[in-house]
């Protein structure tokens, strides 16, 4: 990651070591042995350690997104807390925490604890004030017109997508299903963006990354992993044109129209009378982009915003799909304006 370019990847996936800090052999009932994780990339000395290895790979991720770029964590009980202390220290602002309640846990054989049926993921951008990409249409598209949540049910990783050996055991303990990267890449990307796995394992993220028509880089030292997630990858089809359907930009990222260039440009005249949609309250536009009106209320003369909030007496107001202009007998919102000069600049 050091050695990589700054300010060069869109978005970032990370599911790194959890330290699960497991003791003995896990038992079923049937005393089976549970195929946990205990390989030695998940162990650390003490918490001491783990933080320095948190703080070193955070601070390479945050040098390498660029300015509107987002990174994503997964994690357990175990670490999540700790990596996002190290997040806000680093200076990167959490956007959201997503829990990913499992439809197919594993029970908790020992019946000490509550089983454990979630997972946390992290969402953060690279500072405060970025202007981080978040495709709000698709999110609420893929969850049946209805705002996305913070709560994912999905299932675990089984079946024909779990990678195995040829003695039938699994590739890597914590493959993540397809369906959890799909849902992250297609909230914060879109086609073309440059997407990082720094502990790329079994390769969810280059597959589902591929697929839907992304660039992705995925850093993986254990040859044995590598080398499946390369075959893996190599399977994938990329969707063409006609299937993936870019994720449009939210009004929030789209690029800032003052309302005064719609009156430079001509698109609407000084003495141009607007209207709430019912014709109720109305206002004339001034030389230099402000309104002026007149009602019960009292006179108004400001921004269409403060001009709008007034005449109503609310205490705010969105002056783009409030005030309407007639145009051949039919009232349209002045918002039709804004993104016809946004089309322009694309």
């Amino acid at each position: 990651m050091n050695s990589m370019e700054p300010e060069s990847v869109d978005m970032i996936f990370a599911d790194p070591p959890y330290n699960l800090q497991l003791g003995g052999e896990l038992l079923r009932p049937n005393h089976t042995r549970v195929d946990g994780v205990d390989d030695d990339w998940d162990k650390f000395h003490d918490f001491e350690e783990y933080d320095r290895f948190t703080q070193e790979w955070l601070s390479a991720a945050r040098r390498l997104l660029k300015p509107h770029g987002t990174l994503w964590v997964i994690g357990s009980y175990h670490n999540i807390f700790r990596v996002g202390a190290t997040i806000q220290n680093l200076g990167m602002w959490i956007l959201n925490d997503i829990v990913w309640r499992k439809t197919n846990p594993m029970p908790n054989f020992r019946g000490t604890r509550f089983a454990n049926a979630h997972e946390t993921l992290i969402w953060c951008s690279r500072d405060k004030d970025a202007r981080y990409r978040f495709n709000y249409d698709a999110m609420k598209n893929l969850n049946e017109d209805l705002q996305m949540r913070s709560d994912w049910l999905l299932p675990i990783c089984s079946g024909p997508e779990r990678l195995r050996d040829e003695q039938g055991r699994k590739t890597h303990p914590t493959q993540k299903p397809e369906s959890l990267l799909y849902r992250v890449i297609m909230s914060s990307t879109r086609r073309g963006d440059v997407v990082l796995d720094p502990f790329f394992g079994s390769g969810t993220t280059g597959a589902v990354a591929k697929r839907l028509g992304r660039k992705w880089i995925g850093l993986e030292r254990d040859e044995t992993y590598a080398r499946a997630a390369q075959a893996r990858i190599d399977q994938v089809q990329e969707m063409d044109d006609a299937e993936v359907i870019d994720t449009p930009a939210s009004k929030r990222q789209a690029p800032r129209v003052p309302f005064g260039t719609v009156v430079e440009r001509g698109l609407l005249n000084p003495g141009t009378l607007l209207m709430d949609h019912r014709r109720r309250v109305a206002a004339r536009v001034r030389a230099d982009g402000t309104l002026s009106g007149e009602n019960h209320l009292g006179r108004h003369a400001g921004s269409i915003h403060k001009v709008g909030a007034s005449m109503t007496g609310l205490p705010a107001c969105n002056g783009w799909t409030f005030w309407h202009f007639e145009k051949g007998g039919e009232l349209l919102p002045i918002d039709v304006l804004r993104e016809q000069i946004r089309s322009e600049k694309m």
